[in-house]
């Protein structure tokens, strides 16, 4: 579990931030925000160097897009999921937990 500021999220712009020693990606959009494994399944590139665009995190290294609210591989070159991890908030705190 690790938690952070709603505040200290930028819109659009990654976060890298570690749950339980796995790197995470957390992308706020308007009020919410989205927890996806930071390593891109078709690399070993960091997702938070990314872009986000609606719902979707574009890997920077070989264009590969993620659905940041599922984790569903958008397009090629990758084909498998990222993990998802569960986002709460509580006013201004924002708490990230693996997915049990």
């Amino acid at each position: 579990m690790t938690s952070l500021s709603f505040d200290s999220l930028q819109q659009g712009k990654p976060t890298r931030i570690e749950v339980d020693g796995v790197p995470v990606c957390v992308a706020r959009i308007g009020d919410e925000v989205f927890a996806v494994a930071d390593t891109c399944s078709h690399s070993e590139a960091s997702l938070s160097e990314g872009d986000v665009a609606d719902f979707k995190i574009e890997c920077w290294l070989h264009g590969a897009e993620f659905d940041l609210r599922t984790g569903e591989a958008l397009s090629l070159p990758a084909t498998e999921p990222l993990a998802t991890f569960n986002v709460q908030r509580d006013g201004d705190s924002i708490t990230v937990v693996s997915k049990e």
